[in-house]
This record gives structure tokens, C-alpha cells and sequence, in this order.
């Protein structure tokens, strides 16, 4: 006898059977019971969620010979013949394969006739989006009004694609992907049943492998029976599916967390002589980023008790921003990486752009920076030092010097006061006096109340009770208002430079013809930059 496939021998048989889908089975069972039926049902989904297979418990209960209700009897000729796929009045359409409108009217020629077995004829048309306008034209008016005797089953994973028009004449069931708990309750269930020796590490893998599909489930684990023979390992289910070891992960957080670049790249270089699959490695790492996250943010919440005890050693080593930051930047690396020269080179470029938004503190501290991760690929970011603030000194008490243009950034002052700041240069201080050049051509920041807010603000500052005299005159050195300028023209060269420079942005131009508007490019600020300004607008 020929092997039966997984997914085809445990396939449901019966609505108990179906797993994940309650809210779908409730509806349908009611249905029956009530005898209440809609002459066309639409069954939505992604792929292996069981749309086929619920469509087809249900044609079986429609003729079951014991009669209709939510309970198929499975032993009767129409249940057996269902089952085998052979009942001549469930008739099974793949409309990827028939999209001509010709035949979709041979399909509708015999609507008229009754069934020739069962109690229904039942039309299960599969991938239904797949059909043409002309065949959904000709569609429409038996959906509309079929005979007293046809059932109409519709499934499909891209809903959207169909015309309004048939929408509205289905009664519409979207199924959910299944969690990787259900789908690993499932497998364990089967290899149970099956006999097969098994580790339950490699059950796991297989069900987060799956992506939320029973049946690619199924297929994964036959797989991994054919690679293992009838004993279930964790590590041959990592060969398998190009996955690595979780240490592997947790190791590169670690040397991300120390910001040692070296050993990153060493660290990616030991894991390629296991040949992974990067995109899977960047799945495996946004998975431990988002429980870290969650253990970072609200502590004891952790669903996932797998390795619980090893990833919390990991939480006090990161913040929560830098937690967002890292997982955005997996995820959107994992979108990306096909457009690498090779995947080892984009998973690489993910951990070092991980390692680039960490710049350094005035203070020598390392200082994470949170960045808008959908504009790392459109603008390049600088690493910003944040102005110091100065410790309160007899230093700085009597001298500003060269850190005038930093004091000036530093101030709690807003309006003409700063930017009366922000243009004058330092000149010197006698005793409770402090001496600034203003240019002839801001001469007017120096009038009305100004100079008494900037006093206000400077002797709250240094908590001397301070004299401001402006004087106006030829202004040769850099101002606060010049420096800031000249900093952000050098972000946006550098992010000009960046975009060129992006393989991304270089596949867009030549693929479409783009060009880049440079009036757009924006450079992105750091978090300390967005406080100071709010502090300028607001005064506080």
C-alpha cells in the first residue's frame, strides 16, 4: 500500500476534528441545526488553515444519509465517498487552472440538474480570486439565484481580489492563522498516535517553522521523519529547517550588548558553517527581542516559558528603547535582505546597523539613540553629541569661553531672548558682567525685554546674580545660531551621501526610473535634540 501523507491522514473528518477555528464551526454547526442555509458561503484564509477541508465537512454534512445536521455520520456511502474524494455531486473546482469564462459556463451548463446522488450538489470552487471578470460575470447570476439544490463553497487566501459584487452575494468566513501552541499541541498529538520517538524542542521549531499553517506543518514534520527517521531530534529539525541554536541568538545579543563589533562578526562567522537560513535567524532574533521587550516592560508577563530563566539574564543589559529600536530594525532587515549581494552580508549589515545607533555620550558613556527605523533606508543618521551640561564650577562661574555656544543651546530662555543667545559671540566676564557681541544685523534682539530675560536666565544658570552688556560690533567667530546651521547641513550631506550610496534606493532608481527629490532628505534627530527643541518652543 501506498504512503498516506501526514496532512492527508489526519485530516478532519468531522467539525470536532477542526482545531483553531471555533468561531467558524459554531456558525456552520447552527446552521445545520437550524436547517438555515445560505446558499453561497465564502471561506477566507491564509493557506493549510482548513478552508477546503471545512468546506467538505460540510458537504458531507448537506448528504450525509442519516440526514442533515453538524454531525456526519463518516460511515455511510456519501461520508465514505466524500472522504475518498469520488461523490459525484461534490464537484471541485481549482480556479487557478480554469480561469476561461467558457469553461466556467460548462461548469454552470449543468447547475439546472439534480443531483444525481446526494441530496446536494455542491460546487467547491478553490482560489476563487483566480477567476477572470467574464468568468465572475458569468458567476453572478447563478450565485444569485441557484437552484433550490446546488450549494455553492467558495475558498480563497486573497479575498480582496474578488468583486464586490460576489462578496455581497457569499455569507463570508475568515479563518485565522493557528498559534504555534495549537500546532504543536497538534504534532505531538499525531507523533503520538504515530509512535515516533521525539524531542520536544523539535516539535516547537516545526510549528513555529509553519507560519501559522496546519498542513505546512504536517509537511514539515513528514519532512523531518524522511531527514531523521522515526526519531524526532531538535538538532536535525535545525539542519533541516536552516535554523540555528538559541545560544547562537542569545550570544550575538550579548556581544550587541557589550557593542563589541568584532566578536559579532566572529560570532556570524562560526554560525555559517552551519549553512542557516538568515531570514530564519532574523525571525528567531525579533522573536527573543519581542520577549525581551515584554519581560524589559512589564515584568512577569512572559508567556513563553521556553528558556525563560537564560533570556532574563538578558533584560537588565538593555534598555526598552533599545529593545523597539533592535526589533524594528530586525524585522524591516528581514524584508531587506533579499536585496543584499548575499544574505550573509545583509544579516551582517543588520547587527552593524544595530551597533551604529549607539553613539557615544559628551561624557564617554555609550548613549542609545532612538531613531524612526522606516527612515533608516531614506536618511542617514549622525551621531549627535548632546550639549553638556556644564557642572556649576568657580570655572564656570566666572569663565564660558568656548562653551558659550553650548551654554546658549543650554539656556531657559525662548523668543528674542534665544535667539539673542544664539547669535552672539562670548567676549569676556568682569566680575558680575558678562560681555556678548551681537552683529549689526540682529541689532534688534537686543531691545525691549530680551537682554533681561537672557540675565535672568544666565544667572539662574550659573546662580550668580549676572549683568549681560551686548555690545554691536563685527561678529568673526561661530555663534550658536552658525553652528547649528553648519551641523545640520553636514547631516543632510550625509545623508545625501548615504541614500546614494543605499543598494535599496539604487535597485528603486533602476528598476523605476526614480530620482530623489533633495529637498526631501531630512536628517533624523536624536532624542535629545527633540527635548531641546521642544524646550525652545515652550520655554521650559
Amino acid at each position: 500500500m501506498s504512503y498516506l501523507v501526514l496532512a492527508r491522514k489526519w485530516r478532519p473528518a468531522s467539525f470536532d476534528d477542526v482545531v483553531g477555528q471555533e468561531h467558524v464551526v459554531r456558525a456552520l454547526a447552527n446552521a445545520l441545526d437550524s436547517k438555515r442555509l445560505h446558499h453561497a458561503l465564502l471561506f477566507s484564509g491564509t493557506r493549510g488553515v482548513g478552508k477546503t477541508t471545512i468546506a467538505r465537512i460540510f458537504a458531507k454534512a448537506l448528504n450525509c444519509e442519516r440526514g442533515i445536521g453538524p454531525q456526519p455520520c463518516n460511515e455511510c456511502s456519501a461520508c465514505e465517498q466524500i472522504n475518498a474524494g469520488r461523490f459525484v455531486d461534490l464537484i471541485e473546482v481549482d480556479a487557478a487552472s480554469r480561469t476561461r469564462v467558457d469553461e466556467t459556463r460548462e461548469l454552470l451548463d449543468n447547475v439546472q440538474y439534480a443531483p444525481a446522488q446526494g441530496r446536494y450538489k455542491v460546487y467547491l470552487i478553490d482560489e476563487v480570486h483566480m477567476l477572470s471578470t467574464h468568468s465572475f460575470n458569468a458567476l453572478l447570476k447563478t450565485l444569485e439565484e441557484p437552484p433550490p439544490h446546488v450549494q455553492f463553497l467558495l475558498a480563497t487566501t486573497n479575498p480582496q481580489k474578488l468583486p464586490v459584487t460576489v462578496l455581497s452575494r457569499c455569507l463570508q468566513f475568515n479563518l485565522k492563522r493557528l498559534p504555534p501552541d495549537l500546532i504543536n499541541d497538534r504534532l505531538a498529538t499525531i507523533v503520538s498516535k504515530e509512535g515516533i520517538q521525539h524531542d520536544d524542542e523539535s516539535l516547537r521549531l516545526l510549528a513555529r517553522a509553519a507560519d501559522g499553517s496546519m498542513r505546512d506543518a504536517l509537511s514539515l514534520l513528514d519532512q523531518l521523519i524522511a531527514f531523521g527517521g522515526e526519531s524526532l531530534k531538535e538538532s536535525d529539525a535545525r539542519d533541516m529547517l536552516g535554523t540555528v541554536d538559541l545560544n547562537f541568538i542569545l550570544r550575538l545579543l550579548e556581544n550587541l550588548a557589550d557593542g563589541d563589533g568584532t566578536a559579532l562578526l566572529e560570532r556570524v562567522t562560526e554560525m555559517d558553517k552551519h549553512v542557516p537560513d538568515y531570514v530564519a535567524v532574523l525571525r528567531e532574533l525579533a522573536r527573543v527581542l519581542q520577549r525581551l521587550a515584554i519581560a524589559k516592560t512589564i515584568p512577569g508577563v512572559d508567556s513563553d516559558t521556553e528558556d525563560s530563566e537564560i533570556v532574563s539574564t538578558l533584560v537588565p543589559r538593555f534598555s526598552e528603547h533599545d529593545l523597539q529600536l533592535f526589533y524594528q530594525i530586525c524585522v524591516i532587515g528581514s524584508r531587506d535582505i533579499a536585496l543584499a549581494p548575499d544574505p550573509r552580508s545583509g544579516f551582517e549589515m543588520v547587527l552593524l546597523r544595530m551597533l551604529a545607533f549607539q553613539p557615544a555620550a559628551a561624557d564617554g558613556v555609550s548613549e542609545k539613540k532612538i531613531a524612526d527605523p522606516v527612515s533608516v533606508k531614506k536618511s542617514a543618521t549622525r551621531k549627535v553629541t548632546a550639549p553638556p551640561v556644564l557642572e556649576v564650577t568657580g570655572k564656570t562661574k566666572s569663565w564660558f569661553g568656548e562653551d558659550w555656544t553650548r551654554v546658549a543651546d543650554r539656556l531657559d530662555v525662548q523668543g528674542l531672548a534665544r535667539q539673542l543667545a544664539e547669535h552672539t559671540i562670548w567676549l569676556e566676564r568682569k566680575d558680575t558682567v558678562i560681555r556678548l557681541r551681537l552683529d549689526a544685523a540682529f541689532e534688534h534682539l537686543a531691545r525691549g525685554r530680551s537682554v533681561a530675560q537672557l540675565e535672568s536666565a544666565l544667572s539662574a544658570y550659573t546662580g550668580d546674580a549676572l549683568t549681560v552688556d551686548v555690545e554691536i560690533g563685527e561678529v568673526s567667530g561661530e555663534t550658536a545660531a552658525k553652528r547649528q546651521n553648519r551641523e545640520q547641513r553636514e547631516q543632510i550631506e550625509m545623508a545625501r551621501q548615504s541614500i546614494e550610496e543605499d543598494p535599496s534606493v539604487n535597485a528603486l532608481k533602476d528598476e523605476f526610473d526614480a530620482t530623489v527629490d533633495p529637498e526631501s532628505i531630512r536628517p533624523i534627530k536624536s532624542e535629545t535634540e527633540k527635548i531641546e527643541t521642544r524646550k525652545k518652543g515652550t520655554g521650559r
